[in-house]
């Protein structure tokens, strides 16, 4: 038998081979990553952003906002400390570059510092109004008083005597139903 005559037989998976890849086209990234595409408008610069001036502006208006209000203390006191810490905040964006009102900022600052200060000076002159009109005097009768309701009246009456004698001030009694 000669090699022709022979039955042909299947290929076997030993003999077959897959094709070959195709051929990477010009210029592909020999990696398993490609390259990062250009950017949209090469060559132009990127549009700037907007500074970010809105805390600058905050602390201005809460620190204006709190000297208008020194003289009830409490608003005077917390609403300055708001406006110094926004006014540090504002002041790191312009070191940064990231804002452009660094005067804004420092003008929070100082009037949140300034209100600060002329509302504990209000402390000091409403102890002294306090001291002068005599209500210490008032409480210490009233604790004095206990639950007793004649010597409370007597106390309110004694001390709203104080105040017209004074002051000239007229007091009315609040009508109780």
């Amino acid at each position: 038998m000669t090699e022709s005559d022979k039955p042909e037989q299947p290929p076997t998976q030993q003999q077959y081979q897959p094709p070959p890849p195709p051929p990477q086209p010009y210029g592909a990234y020999p990696g398993s990553y490609p390259p990062p595409p250009p950017p949209p408008y090469s060559g132009y610069a990127a549009p700037p952003i907007a500074p970010k001036n809105g805390l600058g502006i905050a602390s201005l208006i809460i620190a204006i906002v709190s000297l208008l209000f020194v003289w009830s203390v409490v608003l005077g006191i917390i609403g300055g400390i708001v406006a110094v810490i926004i006014g540090f905040v504002a002041r790191g964006r312009v070191a940064r570059g990231e804002a452009t009102n660094g005067g804004v900022a420092i003008a929070g600052i100082v009037l949140g510092f300034l209100s600060i200060v002329i509302s504990l000076v209000f402390i000091a002159i409403w102890v002294a109004l306090f001291n002068k009109a005599g209500v210490t005097d008032y409480f210490d009768c009233v604790s004095r008083a206990g639950s007793d309701q004649a010597a409370i009246e007597r106390c309110a009456d004694e001390f709203r005597g104080r105040i017209e004698n004074e002051y000239g001030i007229t007091i009315e009694p609040t009508p109780t139903p």
